[in-house]
């Protein structure tokens, strides 16, 4: 069961004479010991071993140095590894306030230093390591947001790290900023096919294993209707209106991505050559 183990509320000054604004970050317990943070809209997971911590996306320097502070109240054990889902500005900033860690992975695509810090273990396909009584499987998704994603799954916790590709009960990210919009279905594809129970996102709540292939039926049906539309001659502001994606209304974003989503589809279909 999940339980909300700590949380702060703090005042981090912004541009502007005056003006603030709220930093939620929380932690909450998943498994016995795996964890998730919230940073803001910024999500990302840690898990202690029995012989260190392994944590994930440091997301900026203030949250990665605030977990550090944190981490080290739930357990003297040091953080062995740091694992970047992606070199996404705003998931990989701020590694180097986790401190010194020996074990630096990422996907072999990433840069050769992400905002400072250096990888030291890279993988191309797939690649697992075991660290106290946990195992990390780590699986590149290929091509679609970005071009080095992974997946992370703990056993035998059976809990999955997914960041960006897909969320639980979420509409994609606004209008599908340059992606491949074939890819990234694919990219969920992968995620779909791989073992576990329990989905921590790198936004929204923690989910589970189904909530993958719903994003799937998002994404296709999505691609379906809008095509349709194309082929039919309506415009981008026609399909705003009349792909209405109803049943998808109770998921989180739908009011304010709906229409960024048709246009981000539309988009990557002319562009693409799909419309005949």
């Amino acid at each position: 069961m999940k339980r909300s183990i700590l949380t702060a509320i703090l005042l981090a000054s912004v541009m502007g004479v005056g003006s603030a604004q709220d930093v939620k970050r929380e932690i909450t317990q998943v498994t016995d010991d795996v964890y998730r943070f919230q940073n803001r809209f910024h999500v990302n997971m840690f898990v202690l071993t029995g012989d260190g911590v392994v944590v994930t996306d440091p997301i900026n320097d203030d949250a990665a140095a605030w977990l550090r502070t944190e981490i080290g109240t739930l357990t003297g054990q040091p953080i062995t590894d740091l694992i970047y889902s992606h070199s996404h500005g705003d998931h990989a900033s701020g590694g180097e306030g986790y401190g010194e860690i020996a074990n630096i992975v990422a996907q072999q695509n990433a840069p050769a230093v992400i905002d400072g810090v250096k990888p030291t273990i890279r993988f191309s396909d797939r690649m697992s390591f075991t660290r106290g009584d946990k195992t990390f499987e780590l699986t590149y998704l290929g091509p679609g947001h970005g071009n080095d994603l992974i997946a992370i799954v703990v056993r035998p916790d059976n809990v999955a790290f997914v960041v960006d590709a897909v969320s639980s009960k979420r509409l994609f990210y606004r209008d599908f900023p340059g992606a491949n919009l074939d890819q990234w279905i694919e990219q969920v594809r992968k995620i779909d096919s791989l073992e576990f129970e329990v989905m921590i996102g790198g936004h929204g709540p923690v989910g589970v294993k189904s909530d993958v292939g719903a994003g799937i039926a998002y994404l296709e049906e999505l691609r379906a209707e809008v095509l349709k539309g194309l082929k039919a001659g309506k415009s981008v502001d026609e399909l705003k209106q009349s792909v209405t994606m109803e049943k998808y209304k109770d998921w989180a974003a739908y009011d304010n991505w709906r229409e960024l989503n048709v246009q981000g589809m539309a988009r990557y279909l002319s562009e693409s050559g799909a419309v005949q």
